[in-house]
């Protein structure tokens, strides 16, 4: 069971677009003029992207540079972070009725660096319900569907059991949710809590397209419901 991060479990309230401005300009010593793309691609394609836009060369020295800075800039803004975001209605009951069935090992699958996904579930309180050792992040790949596989990898490691497609279930709220899901033959079951409506996220392929995470009930049923062949 693999949840996405934000604008699925969590919201920033615009702290994370302040820290990407500072970072940015601590690395390139330019101000961020073009937009950061919160879509659902990882925290490296993301970094590639924007240093491309305001032509910049991402060589491996540079993109290490900036996602180093980012994570300074985000972890000195945990206190503003903790005061504007907010776990979005139904998270954390939902984690946890998911985590309670001894049959599903929870973690994440975000396009968030792996020490800012554990630093926004440790600041809103959901970081217990997951374990992040079986988890894929974004500084795995540039691409959102080779993420399944780093955790499917981890998974084997880890717990010692291989998990395939089959098995697994993705969670969040962006088009590159689902294709990730897809990728891999998981379950994707979407809400409509981020930039895209409930049209869309059906258009593009979810199992089950949820308006929110406040019935959890429904939620339970969504993630848990045999998949159809």
């Amino acid at each position: 069971m693999l949840w996405d991060v934000d604008q699925t479990l969590i919201e920033g309230g615009g702290v994370t677009q302040r820290a990407y401005a500072a970072a940015f300009h601590a690395t390139t010593g330019r101000s961020l003029t073009e937009p950061w793309q919160f879509d659902g691609r990882t925290e490296l394609a993301a970094v590639t992207d924007v240093l491309r836009l305001h032509g910049l060369e991402p060589d491996r020295e540079l993109v290490d540079a900036f996602t180093e800075q980012i994570v300074v800039e985000l972890r000195n803004r945990a206190d503003d972070l903790a005061a504007n975001g907010r776990v979005l209605p139904g998270a954390a009951a939902a984690l946890a009725a998911v985590g309670a069935s001894p049959a599903v090992d929870q973690s994440v699958l975000t396009g968030n660096l792996y020490p800012l996904a554990v630093l926004k579930l440790e600041l809103f309180g959901l970081a217990h319900h997951v374990d992040f050792r079986i988890g894929a992040y974004g500084g795995d790949a540039l691409d959102r569907t080779d993420l399944p596989a780093h955790a499917l990898q981890r998974s084997a490691r880890v717990l010692g059991r291989r998990f395939a497609g089959a098995d697994t279930v993705l969670v969040g709220d962006t088009l590159r949710d689902i294709a990730a899901a897809r990728a891999i033959g998981a379950r994707a079951v979407a809400v409509a809590t981020g930039p895209y409506g409930v049209q869309d996220l059906q258009e593009a392929g979810a199992a089950v397209v949820l308006a929110d995470l406040t019935d959890t009930a429904a939620v339970v049923q969504a993630i848990t419901a045999p998949k159809v062949t």
